[in-house]
């Protein structure tokens, strides 16, 4: 009798075991089917989303992985496919590709990677007569036979594990059925080079290829880990990843909305419509942490499908702001958020992300944005020969838009010195190295303020023997530059960027109650100056300095500043406004005003003595009282000390922003941010 039921327990066991096998496989097959939906173009109405996007001119020199990814969606060009089987030799390489390149950056032999999967999607898309076409069978089987000879290996760590893996990966899946035996074990050790390990978005990536990988062994216990590593990183509270504020960090305490946020959420975007209908499918929580992260975080720095500059990490690639909207609003909608259109505004107000030192402005016709760094929080980054001239792009660089395009493509013709908002050296010498010279700022006295609608940014700058207070008031129509306590003891000009843009029409200046045109380079010394250029009005209210105007061409190439890029010259038109403190400032200060979205007209109407009033502007505080901005008084402290506000002592606790009203019992604070004096690592 024990026997017989231990006979019938084993044989439970055995159909058990068979059953969740088989579910198993469903599953992978499921998921396998899920993979070859997304990525195999098939007829079908075309959205405007889509149809917006390729009608952009596709770029031919690409190193972001989201911008190589969102090029796949053009549709297929069959005069390229016919030119890549022409320039196909014999041995399965291509003869226009540099196979020796050692670039740390856009490596030219991945290049052919992407070329198998172009050709693996043809070949199982039934759009074109390349259908199953056995011309395009032979060339794949002929690249991917060079490829797993050739064991190329870049000199960067992330091709090899993560881009190379990646994209061989999915064209793997689409052609599992088409691989012989030896031609999947050479798949299966391709993928092998990427583990789990790192954080943020590395983790991520690093898993997506195991998956692969797993799928490809059919190993179900395998899928399943590299989907748990995945969707543990959706979360927040950790020094890498999603942050409280609903930014995203890699790299340290670093702001990376546009770089590897944008990989991370477009990759999550991706796993969210794999996973779905399976067992492996996103659960609500993680959901609505996406969710949060493109409606609290990435709504606020898209304007009219352009990215702020502040938002592109190092990644300045041609065309940057506007293919990492795009990669956006692609992954919003596969998560099933729209909102992000050609034009209009559905998120104003304002909001400042205090893990990363980051404020945005959203009134119903512009945006402003500021960018500061902190000892808590790093600034930029140089990394692969990207970014080899953005060492001040987190000094308080501060950008204006109401079209969106206002600095598109700028960067080749910047003086990296005088980016908009910056306080800097003016140098002949090479820009500092970023990784020799951190880009933070070494004073923690950084901050934001907001009531939802308005709000000021602050920080101190001190880096380079530099020191600075500067502040932003941020109101429906208008911002208020301060600046003050400017010194540094060196035989260099220091200056203050008002704006570097691109020149749209007229560059304008009030003199005598006449617009009157200014061309090529002005300075000008007077107290109040007005200046108009496409559709933004500006106010100088300082008289200790040289204001200075230059209009007119420049020359300048990309691989300068990305060394990825060829070596090409390239002409636009600059508007650049500027002062000058002189040398061994010792207690500069400036004053201006920006007006986004105004005509001549309104701004030299505007009645600068009704609508602001500096209160304060020195080391102590910077005090602004504006109208249109509440009744109170905008503070900003750097010192713990007690200041008189209109006979009105306010004594802060710390040093931070404020935001205080006049009652019948004296000055009463309504709002407060302290500055967060602590670094990263919780350290005063």
């Amino acid at each position: 009798m024990n026997r017989f039921i231990k006979y019938i327990l084993l044989g439970c066991c055995m159909v058990a075991n068979q059953n969740v096998r088989a579910t198993g496989e469903d599953e992978l097959s499921r998921i396998k089917e899920n993979y070859r939906t997304i990525l195999v173009p098939f007829a079908e109405k075309t959205d405007s989303l889509l149809s917006d996007f390729i009608r952009i001119k596709p770029e031919t020199e690409i190193s972001d992985q989201v911008v190589v990814e969102l090029q796949q969606r053009y549709p297929f060009d069959l005069d390229k496919i016919k030119d890549y089987l022409k320039k196909m030799a014999a041995n399965g390489s291509w003869t226009d590709i540099n196979y020796a390149d050692t670039k740390r950056s856009g490596w030219e032999p991945k290049q052919h990677t992407e070329r198998i999967l172009e050709l693996s999607k043809l070949y199982y898309s039934d759009q074109t007569d390349f259908y199953k076409s056995d011309e395009i069978r032979k060339a794949i089987h002929l690249a991917l036979a060079y490829w797993f000879s050739a064991r190329l290996k870049c000199q960067n760590w992330w091709y090899n594990e993560i881009g190379i893996p990646k994209t061989l990966g999915t064209a793997f899946i689409l052609l599992e059925e088409q691989l012989s035996e030896e031609e999947k074990a050479s798949a299966i050790e391709v993928m092998r080079n990427a583990k789990f390990g790192m954080t943020g978005q590395n983790k991520v990536w690093l898993a997506g290829n195991v998956l692969i990988r797993a799928l490809l062994e059919r190993n179900a216990q395998l899928v399943k880990a590299a989907r748990d590593t995945i969707v543990s990183e959706i979360c927040t509270g950790r020094k890498e990843g999603i942050k409280a504020d609903w930014s995203f960090h890699q790299h340290g305490p670093q702001q990376q909305f546009g770089n590897y946020g944008l990989a991370y959420v477009s990759g999550m975007s991706f796993f969210y419509r794999l996973f779905k209908g399976t067992a492996y499918e996103f659960d609500k929580r993680q959901l609505a942490i996406l969710h949060s992260l493109v409606n609290e975080g990435y709504r606020w720095v898209i304007w009219n499908r352009y990215m702020d500059i502040s938002s592109l990490g190092r990644q300045l690639f041609h065309h940057a702001q506007v293919h990492k909207a795009y990669g956006l609003a692609f992954a919003a909608a596969d998560l099933g958020l729209d909102g992000f259109p050609k034009q209009g505004n559905f998120c104003v107000g304002h909001k400042h992300f205090d893990d990363s030192d980051y404020t945005v402005h959203r009134s119903k016709g512009w945006m402003g944005t500021v960018k500061m760094s902190s000892r808590r929080v790093i600034g930029t980054e140089q990394v692969n020969e990207d970014n080899l001239k953005g060492y001040y792009m987190g000094d308080g660089a501060t950008y204006f838009y109401v079209r969106g395009d206002e600095y598109l493509d700028i960067f080749p013709f910047w003086d990296w010195r005088k980016i908009p908002g910056v306080t800097s050296y003016e140098d002949e010498k090479p820009m500092p190295n970023i990784n020799h010279t951190r880009s933070n700022n070494a004073s923690p006295l950084v901050g934001g303020l907001t009531d939802g609608r308005r709000g000021m940014a602050s920080m101190q700058l001190v880096r380079d023997g530099l020191k600075a207070y500067k502040s932003w008031l941020f109101t429906d129509d208008f911002a208020i530059c301060l600046g003050t306590g400017i010194q540094a003891d060196t035989a260099l000009c220091v200056t203050t960027s008002i704006d570097q843009r691109l020149k749209m029409g007229d560059v304008m200046v009030l003199q005598d109650e006449d617009w009157k045109k200014i061309e090529g380079r002005q300075s000008f010394a007077q107290k109040e100056l007005r200046f108009f250029h496409d559709q933004t009005g500006y106010i100088t209210l300082a008289d200790e300095d040289t204001l200075v105007v230059e209009s007119g061409r420049r020359s300048g190439r990309w691989c300068d500043f990305m060394k990825m890029y060829q070596p090409v010259a390239v002409e636009g038109e600059v508007l650049s406004l500027h002062l000058r403190h002189g040398v061994r400032p010792l207690e500069a200060k400036y004053q201006y005003v920006v007006f986004p979205g105004i005509d001549k007209e309104k701004l030299k109407q505007f009645d600068v003595n009704r609508e602001i009033r500096i209160v304060c502007n020195d080391s102590v505080a910077q005090v602004l009282q504006v109208p249109s901005a509440g009744k109170g008084y905008w503070v900003a402290v750097y010192q713990d000390k007690e200041i008189v506000l209109d006979g009105k002592k306010f004594g802060p606790v710390s040093s931070g922003i404020y935001y205080v009203e006049r009652t019948a019992h004296g000055l009463e604070k309504k709002l407060e941010a302290p500055f967060r004096l602590a670094d990263a690592g919780g350290r005063d």
